[in-house]
Formats: C-alpha cells, structure tokens, sequence
C-alpha cells in the first residue's frame, strides 16, 4: 500500500501540472486549482457552467486507477500514464475499438491548451493525438462510469461512435475548452449518430 501511494503522489504531481510537453509549468496561469472531493451537487452545477447536458453526465469510479495499476507498470507505463490524465477525449468505433484519442499532454499551448494542434479538429473523429492503445477498450470503460441522479442509462445501440470526456472542476477553463473542441467537432459529421459521455474524474484525482 505505501508503494502504491507513492506512485499515485508521484504521477499526480507530474501529470495534473505537466500540461505542455508533460513538463512542469505555471499552474496559476493555466487557471488550474486545487483538487476536492465533490458531491453530487457540486459536480451537476459545474456540469451546467460547462453546458454539459445533465442526461449525459457521469462521475468516474475511484476503483479505475487501481484498475489501471493492475497492469504492468514496466511494460504499461507510458499507457497507463495517459489514462490517468486529468484531461481527455477518448473516441470509439461500434465495435469499442478506440480511434482517436486526445489527452492534455500532448496538447501544447499556453495559456490555454491547444486542443486543435496540427489541425486534429479539422475531421470527425479527429486526427491522430495520443498514441492509440487496448489498454481501456469501451467497454472498459463504460464499467467505470457511475451514474448521477439525472443520467440515462447508457445505450450504445445504433450508434456510429462513442466520446468519453474526462473532465473536472480543478482543471477550471482548461475543462471547458475541450467540452467546446468535442462539441464543434461533432458538427463536422451531423448524419451520424454520436453519443458523447461526460465523465467528471475530481475525485480520482481530490487528495485522500
């Protein structure tokens, strides 16, 4: 257990503050505060501030990161690293194969991320960002989200693609930067059915 926890300070402190190249930078600039737990509450009002439709909204169980650090951490490390980014958009085929994958680290840009670096935004599904793995298929995924008092029952019947949005209130304006970058990118494909998840992670994240 103590190992464990010191491999959760230490990514933390790298991966919530390493925006730009995954390097130390001036978090006050990039709006970012400091990690809580919140309540239900807390995160349906932060929701609405980020026009996130209620139906759609969902918390991340705090059980993913020992998922994540069931894996091989030698062999796994660089994978296991970008799924415990504060920040990502993570875009599936019907199938839960992934397909594009964006994640705050690679986004550059100051001071704001640039979550359109290269032009990746210019097509639905976006162009290549992160590096595309296995580790967390959709279905994975989908195991980790806990529902809130006004989400649906998630259905991924008939759909053309699935986004998952991780984002959080810590993260502050950053957070409601990529929910704009995923919402005007959906309009570039209007005749396919796109279902987008909004998943709040402060809790992975809040200091236990």
């Amino acid at each position: 257990m103590v190992r464990t926890n010191a491999f959760k300070s230490s990514i933390i402190s790298i991966l919530a503050f390493g925006l730009t190249g995954c390097s130390a930078i001036f978090t006050g600039l990039y709006g970012i505060k400091k990690t809580r737990v919140l309540d239900e509450k807390t995160i349906a009002r932060n929701a609405s501030q980020f026009n996130i439709p209620s139906s759609d909204s969902y918390k991340l169980d705090t059980a993913y990161y020992s998922f994540l650090l069931s894996h091989d951490r030698v062999r796994f490390k660089q994978q296991i690293y970008n799924h415990y980014q504060p920040l990502q958009a993570l875009y599936f085929d019907p199938s839960g194969k992934l397909l594009s994958f964006q994640v705050n680290c690679y986004a550059g840009g100051f001071p704001n991320l640039n979550w359109d670096r290269n032009g990746i935004l210019t097509t639905f599904p976006p162009k290549k960002q992160a590096p595309i793995d296995s580790l967390t298929p959709l279905q994975t995924q989908l195991r980790f989200l806990k529902p809130l008092s006004q989400s649906s029952a998630i259905s991924t019947e008939g759909v053309d693609y699935v986004v998952i949005v991780y984002w959080n209130r810590f993260m502050g304006r950053q957070s409601k930067r990529l929910i704009q970058f995923v919402q005007e990118n959906r309009k570039l494909e209007p005749g396919e059915k796109v279902k987008i998840l909004y998943v709040n992670n402060d809790n992975l994240f809040a200091a236990k």
